[in-house]
C-alpha cells in the first residue's frame, strides 16, 4: 500500500501538478524573455530532471507490480529506488527554488506574476477534477468488469 500511495502522490502532485505547472505555464511564459544563458540552461536542466523523476517513479511502480507477481527481489529494488528518489528531490527542489524561481521573477512584472498565479490556480482546480473523474471512471470500469464476470460466471 505504501508504494502505491507514494507512486500516486509523486505522479499526481509532484509531476502532474507541480511539474505540469512549470512545464505548461511557467516555461511557456519564458518565450521571448531576455533570460541569461545560465537561466535558460537551468530551465533545460530542470526539464531533464523532471524526466529523471518520472522514470524513477515508473521504476518504483514496476517494483510494486513485480512484488505483487511474487518476485521477492522487488522489495530490495524498491528500497533502492526510494533511496534514489529521496536523494534526488531535495536537491531538485533546492535548484528550482533558489537557483531558478527566485531569480526568474526579476523578468516578470507584478501583473505578469499575478496572471501566472491565476493560471496556476486554474490549473490546480482542473487537475483536481481530472483526478477524481479518472477515479470515478476507474471504479465504474471495475464495477462493469465485476458485473460481466457475475453474468458469465
Amino acid at each position: 500500500m505504501f508504494i502505491e500511495t507514494a507512486v500516486d502522490f509523486m505522479r499526481f502532485y509532484a509531476d502532474k501538478c507541480h511539474h505540469g505547472k512549470e512545464e505548461d505555464i511557467l516555461f511557456n511564459s519564458l518565450v521571448g524573455k531576455p533570460l541569461t544563458d545560465s537561466l535558460r540552461e537551468r530551465a533545460a536542466q530542470l526539464t531533464r530532471e523532471h524526466v529523471v523523476g518520472r522514470r524513477s517513479v515508473g521504476e518504483l511502480s514496476a517494483t510494486r507490480e513485480r512484488y505483487l507477481a511474487g518476485d521477492s527481489g522487488a522489495v530490495a529494488d524498491a528500497v533502492r529506488v526510494l533511496e534514489r528518489i529521496a536523494e534526488f528531490y531535495p536537491d531538485h527542489i533546492k535548484r528550482e527554488d533558489a537557483g531558478f524561481f527566485i531569480p526568474l521573477m526579476d523578468y516578470y512584472s507584478k501583473e505578469e506574476q499575478d496572471k501566472m498565479l491565476e493560471e496556476f490556480w486554474e490549473y490546480d482546480r482542473m487537475l483536481i477534477h481530472e483526478k477524481y473523474r479518472l477515479t470515478v471512471e476507474g471504479l465504474l470500469a471495475k464495477q462493469a468488469r465485476t458485473q460481466e464476470a457475475a453474468v458469465s460466471g
